[in-house]
């Protein structure tokens, strides 16, 4: 038997040269296997973006619109007639539909556009003008007149009044307003805080001790002050505040009430008007 010297290389195993071999068949046909998928995306990609191109530029549909046909000639027979018999119907009753809104809508419109014009707005006398002003200070505290308005001029009865003034029954509502505000407040004093006369008006009507109670309106420091006092002035041909209305009348001056209260000529006018004399309940400890 022959002896192996210790200085000979050592001797590959079998198993090891096999394990080289197959990773290197392994690794080459890996690589094959890599290179043919990325040919093959590489193909498709480009087919994909030929095909896209054909369809966006070479074939593109034509979206031309549908007519309006009473019939369908790739029918035949029964359901050919039948389409064109609906079809023909249904614009026929469409066309009148359209035919009669349009009708309708000029005629209503024609009617608003002439019961607009027709009615003009109310005009009101001094005197309807008086009433509805004061009727409008007196039923709410937190109504102003507007200060844009002119006080030398008729006032627009849209700003005061809570119906509609171009109405067909405006005259009618106007004249019932007039009527109510007399009965609702008989006596209505225009006052100024700090005016001698007034505080002693004041003294005159809570002896007189009236129902319903006189409508007070304090002219001094509200927000309309500057077109009020002016308003009142032309309404009722005075001079100064304070102003006593006595059933939409004005009495007189100061000086001229004071003398018809003590004559007792102001509670008969003052009871002629409506108001009770001695109508409201007396409060303890007044004194008079």
């Amino acid at each position: 038997m022959a002896k192996i010297s210790l200085d000979s290389p050592p001797l590959t195993p079998a198993l090891e040269v096999f394990n080289v071999f197959h990773h290197e068949k392994s690794a080459i046909s890996s690589n094959k296997t890599r290179q043919y998928w990325q040919r093959t995306t590489f193909l498709a990609l480009i087919a994909l973006i030929l095909v896209s191109g054909y369809v966006l530029l070479v074939s593109t549909p034509s979206l031309s619109p549908i007519a309006h046909h009473d019939g369908d000639s790739s029918l035949t027979g029964i359901a050919a007639q039948r389409l064109s018999r609906l079809s023909s119907e249904a614009y026929r009753l469409a066309a009148s539909h359209r035919r009669v809104k349009g009708q309708s809508g000029t005629s209503s419109s024609e009617h608003e556009s002439s019961s607009s014009t027709a009615t003009p707005s109310l005009h009101l006398t001094s005197e309807q003008e008086l009433a509805v002003v004061t009727s409008f200070l007196a039923s709410l505290a937190e109504n102003i007149i507007p200060s844009t308005i002119d006080p030398s001029r008729p006032i627009d009865p849209e700003l005061v009044l809570d119906f509609n003034t171009r109405g067909p029954h405006a005259v009618q509502e106007l004249e019932q307003l007039v009527a109510d505000t007399w009965v609702h407040y008989p006596v209505v004093l225009f006052s100024k805080m700090h005016s001698p006369a007034a505080r002693d008006m004041k003294k005159m009507l809570t002896d007189l001790n009236l129902k319903p109670g006189p409508a007070i309106i304090e002219i001094e420091h509200r927000m309309d002050e500057d077109v009020l006092k002016p308003l009142l002035l032309r309404l009722t041909q005075s001079t100064d505040i304070p102003i006593l209305l006595i059933g939409g009348k004005t009495v007189g001056s100061y000086e001229e009430i004071r003398y018809l209260y003590k004559k007792g000529e102001l509670a008969k006018t003052i009871s002629a008007a409506g108001a009770i004399i001695d109508g409201a309940k007396k409060t303890k400890g007044r004194k008079h």
